[in-house]
């Protein structure tokens, strides 16, 4: 799929430089930092699942802990 980016003046530049600075494109350093993104979102998501899923399952122990 293809779509536009639109960056910041800023924005560009420094991934211009940084780009330039590491010998590999901006579409490169721009994939690499969606797959970062999606990944730690999965992560947190299964984080949060299996806290919710301990906290209930052991609330009693929690509860006691907190006394």
């Amino acid at each position: 799929m293809a779509m536009n980016l639109r960056l910041r003046d800023d924005q560009q530049h420094a991934l211009k430089e940084r780009a330039e600075a590491e010998g590999r494109s901006m579409h490169a350093i721009v994939l690499q930092a969606v797959d970062r993104y999606l990944e730690e979102e999965a992560d947190r998501e299964t984080v949060h699942r299996l806290g919710a899923k301990y906290a209930a399952r052991h609330a009693d122990l929690l509860r006691r802990l907190g006394e």
